[in-house]
């Protein structure tokens, strides 16, 4: 009944922009994004509004794969959609859903994107198909700068020797949280990526991502090795059963107790903004760069990211306006200067005065200047495998004498899974 009251509604609002066409129409637009991250969004539509005189309808929901996929299954897909996986908005891509945009945007992107995230932005493909409207930087471990002083690891191994020294000291080096229902694990499959990516390199990233690379391949075992070396279970924050029942948004709170916690937390770059949120026992608030920082995931200059990418799935003149301003610098700085929205622009030209702190200025650096990025591998893998993924980080953490049966029983979920299902979406170099 909701959703029809909803439907109903979008219909009215529609009529309303086809009569009122000197304000220049309707976009519909469908997100991911409610509470307060949908709040920063409509900043960015109102914006757009008083622009270009068109209205806009916002749907946002955190089941935004299945009603996309309900909507262009029943013909009534949404204009723009902006999604938080490249893989699934390349589905649509294959299918012909996702329509191509403008030559004459993808030269105005190549101006103030990077190489890397124009290729990115392409999805696979020799055209562009979607905009970053906000990216996340997933290479980095962060740390209070209070707690971790001296020389701080900038090697895998010299990472491993830290945190087994702090285990051996009485004290616990991670925080780990793999809670995240009804994809719990996903922070541990993170983990898997990033050590693979930078050991193993982009080249076999790409493989393994688009199932070309076995998992029973001795660069993928060796990664999960890595991982289980590097957080043995006396060095997670209440053990392996803990880190299964955290939430991932939780996880790194401890770091700021006196004493802490956990020192350490592996995380993307939007874990900022819960840090912020957490209250102390003096009433105050962790700040960037006095409380936390981050450090390089150590191993090859690559790096993991994120982005909500925004794709266009109705040709209409409203909804290349909303793509175009989105591409804009006026639409990528908005979002990053709302107050500790920890949110970050791909986008090049944007000046530090955007971010107010050195550490969003490090991390926006990264994103913009990194001589490679890669998208999260396991966003790219079809559904039934990236599910597996999740299963499999969590059955390791309870047991690592099974990673061989896991990576076995992985394996055969590849081979099971039909070849057109497979994305080949090239890392930015």
């Amino acid at each position: 009944m909701k959703r029809l009251l909803a439907f109903v509604m979008a219909l009215s609002l529609l009529a309303g922009g086809c009569s009122a066409s000197a304000d220049g129409g309707t976009v519909v637009v469908l997100a991911s994004w409610t509470g307060p991250e949908a709040d920063a969004f409509r900043q960015v539509l109102d914006a757009f509004k008083a622009d270009t005189g068109v209205k806009y309808l916002y749907q946002g929901t955190r089941a935004v794969d299945q009603v996309l996929a309900s909507d262009v299954q029943r013909g009534t897909p949404p204009d723009v959609a902006v999604l938080p996986n490249a893989g699934v908005l390349a589905k649509y891509q294959k299918s012909g859903d996702l329509l191509p945009l403008d030559d004459d945007l993808a030269a105005t992107m190549a101006n103030s994107f990077s190489p890397q995230w124009v290729a990115l932005q392409k999805i696979g493909t020799q055209k562009l198909y979607a905009v970053a409207v906000k990216a996340d930087l997933k290479s980095v471990i962060w740390y209070n700068p209070a707690r971790l002083t001296g020389i701080r690891p900038t090697t895998f191994d010299g990472l491993r020797t830290f945190a087994g020294g702090l285990t051996a000291a009485g004290g616990t080096p991670w925080c780990v949280g793999m809670g995240a229902p009804p994809t719990s694990g996903w922070p541990g499959t993170d983990w898997i990526e990033d050590i693979f990516l930078h050991s193993a390199g982009p080249e076999k990233y790409r493989q393994w991502a688009s199932g070309s690379l076995k998992w029973t391949s001795p660069e993928v075992k060796q990664a999960w090795l890595d991982w289980g070396s590097l957080i043995d279970p006396a060095g997670i924050r209440g053990g392996a059963a803990a880190a299964l029942l955290t939430d991932f948004g939780d996880a790194g709170k401890p770091m700021f107790t006196n004493p802490p916690g956990c020192v350490l937390e592996h995380q993307a770059s939007f874990i900022m903004s819960r840090y912020q949120d957490v209250k102390r026992a003096d009433g105050t608030s962790p700040r960037a760069g006095t409380d936390f920082d981050f450090l390089r995931f150590p191993g090859r200059d690559v790096s993991e990211v994120a982005a909500d990418l925004a794709g266009m799935f109705r040709d209409t003149p409203p909804a290349r306006k909303l793509i175009q301003y989105l591409a804009s610098e006026k639409a990528q700085r908005m979002w990053p200067s709302i107050p500790r929205a920890s949110a970050f622009s791909a986008n090049r030209k944007l000046g530090s005065d955007v971010y107010t702190d050195q550490v969003s200025r490090k991390i926006a650096e990264t994103l913009t200047s990194a001589p490679a990025l890669c998208f999260d591998a396991s966003d790219l893998m079809p559904a039934t495998m990236t599910g597996a993924f999740h299963r499999a980080v969590l059955e390791y953490l309870s047991n690592r004498d099974r990673l061989d049966i896991l990576l076995s029983q992985l394996d055969g979920i590849r081979q099971s899974v039909p070849s057109g299902e497979w994305l080949r979406i090239p890392c930015g170099q």
